[in-house]
């Protein structure tokens, strides 16, 4: 080889190394990671579905002696599958509004719940030990999400309810099924597992600390999730207290289902203590989400109900503070006690 070739080939070599160097410094860290596991949702769609709120605070039924608290609970039925989604506060709530309601929890199997806070996780095991009496599956399966059972230590010691329930509930031959990702119950209905935080809403308010395998960080209620259904006329999301925030819920459910509209969002969504810019910046996004309705329960705020009401030009009936007794159906819609209209 020429010494003019020689010095061709070298410098070609040279010049591909930097190029190779040059893109290995610039390429940002995630580009050499491998992307998440995801799991899609199927494209099957719910026809049949009503949801019945269980436990909030606000009592509307004339000549009944429903409980009010400050509290979540609802049940879920849908093509035939039934599932409660939280379980109250006190202990007995929602075991007495059911039976004011002539509602039988005993063939529930399944309970999702949405996070850790005592309002949402209280009556589970009063449930579990009357409804198995009649039924030993009833409430033997309980969804939950990654961080629920994560330490949340205080000076007065330990503050997060859910370790000592777990040993209760699997003494019982109860069974947690741990969520970390999106995950389908059954066709039609998913959980969300932890939701992506794109947009810093902030809906909690607590200031308490939590125990993550990263160390000991402030508690955002990191395993926060939601039940999202998916039927003919658009998603329905059923939120707890919707601490991921309630935008965030809804971005990352319609990235699942290729940017359906929201049919309907039932559930807490922790606003009552929101100012009104973030009230008012929520109900611009329900209308980019073409939600067609809200029965804001639970933790939502009567004032940010109305507000949200206006602000994503919503109608009394179509956005409704709930009550006990208040239900969501495929076709009908919101029907709630009359003193929440």
């Amino acid at each position: 080889m020429s010494m003019k070739n020689l010095f061709r080939l070298r410098t070609s070599i040279r010049t591909i190394a930097y190029f190779v160097l040059a893109l290995s410094i610039a390429a940002p860290p995630f580009a050499q990671t491998q992307p998440a596991k995801q799991t899609a949702p199927s494209p099957a769609q719910l026809h049949t579905l009503k949801i019945t709120v269980l436990s909030t605070m606000l009592v509307g039924r004339l000549g009944r002696e429903d409980l009010g608290e400050w509290g979540f609970s609802a049940l879920v039925e849908a093509d035939g599958h039934r599932v409660l989604v939280d379980t109250g506060l006190r202990p007995d709530t929602v075991l007495q509004n059911a039976r004011e309601l002539k509602i039988d929890l005993s063939d529930v199997q399944e309970v999702i719940l949405t996070h850790n806070h005592s309002d949402h996780v209280g009556g589970l095991m009063t449930l579990r030990r009357e409804l198995m009496k009649q039924n030993p599956a009833a409430l033997s399966v309980a969804h939950v999400s990654r961080g629920i059972f994560y330490s949340r230590p205080t000076p007065q010691g330990e503050a997060n309810e859910m370790i000592a329930i777990r040993k209760e509930y699997e003494a019982t031959g109860g069974k947690f099924i741990e969520h970390d990702d999106a995950s389908e119950i059954f066709p039609g209905a998913w959980l969300s597992g932890p939701v992506p935080r794109k947009y810093p809403e902030r809906n909690w308010s607590a200031t308490g600390k939590v125990q993550t395998p990263d160390g000991l960080v402030e508690d955002t209620i990191p395993e926060d999730q939601s039940l999202v259904l998916n039927t003919p006329q658009g998603l329905v999301v059923v939120t707890g207290c919707g601490h991921a925030g309630i935008v965030n819920i809804l971005t990352y459910a319609t990235s699942k289902y290729a940017d359906r509209p929201v049919y309907g969002v039932v559930g807490g969504l922790h606003l009552f203590p929101a100012k009104d810019e973030q009230i008012d910046w929520t109900g611009d996004e329900f209308k980019q989400f073409k939600v067609a309705n809200l029965l804001g329960a639970h933790c939502t705020g009567i004032e940010a109900v109305y507000r949200l009401r206006e602000r994503a030009g919503l109608t009394r009936k179509t956005a409704v503070v709930s009550t006990v007794g208040s239900t969501f159906t495929l076709g009908e819609g919101i029907a709630t006690g009359p003193l929440a209209q």
